[in-house]
């Protein structure tokens, strides 16, 4: 086998500022996305210019956070699978030592138990610090099921990963139960806001919202998931800052909400399974440490706090493509207009903290 070789790297831009506040960072900071669709940057660009425009800018308030593996025992049948479940519960205090004596950052929150005929899949969920923790987290688990498997509940190994977890899968139970951090991304415009900066009305994004997010995506059968294209904003992000991409599939399960009020619009999203770390592979990399640094992401600090930095950034930069995509489709024929006038002028690294060309800048994105 040829030695591997890094070769062109994916064109990126910084795009920027966006004011955030809430529950992790308060200020402004500007955001990386390396994308191949190049309308992608002055349409998060338009977000992130609105977002300067009201005073708490985008409000991101982080729920939960959590990396989870479920192991997969089997048993004789499903009484004995029934009752080793309960043990396992019951001895939690013994579990959460075995995995905080093989770590200094892994920490055991909790383990939720499933019978399936004579199988027992066991969701062990993780605290990791400032890694996404994928690997740390299948790490305790060996040593969980080992000393499980010590106890003689009549259990066998079935496997280290039972697909409970769920890892790179759309599911339902990431949403419910969460994985990665889950966070909620928050922005009230008021009416002149909207009308002047997205050349819409609060009545026809909340319509469209309504219509192609929650109606459609329902007919179309999408799970836990009612969005219009937050895989774009997520895998920007995830390769200029290292993350592991494929984890956007669960990723992008998430919801936006808009309500019409007396004085504006609220938008929301929200995203219960985003997957993101500041340490671990692909954090090594030059451009991916200079991006994390110049994101704040690579301070000195408690573990988890760059983690949950990076975390508030990334969702409110879904916000900004995901606002500034809808409010375009709101109007007939802006969508393509903007893709053809931008992608035909060629694929470049600007800046795009002020969007040279409102007009141009309005439909970026593709969904």
């Amino acid at each position: 086998m040829g030695a591997f070789e890094l070769t062109t790297p994916i064109p990126t831009s910084w795009v920027g500022p966006l004011r955030i506040s809430g529950n992790v960072l308060n200020g402004e900071v500007e955001v990386p996305l390396a994308t191949y669709e190049t309308p992608l940057w002055p349409s998060v660009g338009r977000g992130a210019s609105i977002s300067r425009e009201i005073p708490e800018g985008i409000r991101v308030t982080l729920t939960g956070e959590r990396m989870t593996r479920s192991t997969m025992f089997t048993a004789p049948n499903a009484a004995v699978a029934f009752e080793a479940g309960k043990v396992i519960q019951e001895r939690f205090v013994d579990l959460a030592a075995v995995v905080a004596g093989q770590s200094r950052f892994a920490k055991l929150l909790e383990i939720h138990p499933e019978v399936v005929g004579n199988m027992l899949f066991t969701r062990f969920a993780f605290s990791t610090g400032d890694a996404s923790g994928h690997n740390m987290a299948t790490a305790a688990a060996e040593n969980l099921m080992s000393e499980i498997l010590s106890w003689d509940l009549g259990l066998s190994y079935g496997s280290i990963s039972g697909n409970y977890c769920t890892d790179k899968k759309p599911s339902a139970v990431n949403g419910i139960l969460g994985r990665g951090k889950s966070a909620v991304a928050e922005i009230f415009l008021p009416e002149e806001v909207v009308v002047r900066r997205l050349r819409s009305t609060s009545a026809a994004i909340v319509a469209l919202c309504t219509g192609k997010n929650l109606v459609g995506s329902t007919i179309a059968g999408s799970l836990r998931s009612a969005n219009a294209h937050y895989a774009n904003m997520l895998l920007g992000v995830y390769l200029a800052t290292g993350q592991d991409a494929a984890n956007i599939v669960e990723g992008s399960q998430g919801i936006t909400f808009a309500e019409a009020r007396p004085d504006g619009l609220y938008f929301s999203c929200t995203i219960p399974h985003l997957i993101v770390g500041t340490v671990g592979n692909g954090k090594h990399l030059p451009h991916v440490g200079e991006n994390l640094a110049r994101m704040g992401c690579a301070e000195p600090g408690e573990p988890g706090d760059n983690a949950r930095r990076l975390a508030a950034i990334t969702a409110a930069t879904v916000l900004c493509g995901e606002l500034s995509l809808l409010a375009a489709q709101t109007n007939p024929g802006e969508l393509m207009a903007t893709h053809v006038a931008i992608e035909r002028r060629g694929t470049n690294t600007r800046n795009y903290e002020n969007p040279p060309q409102e007009a141009a800048a309005a439909g970026g994105g593709n969904s």
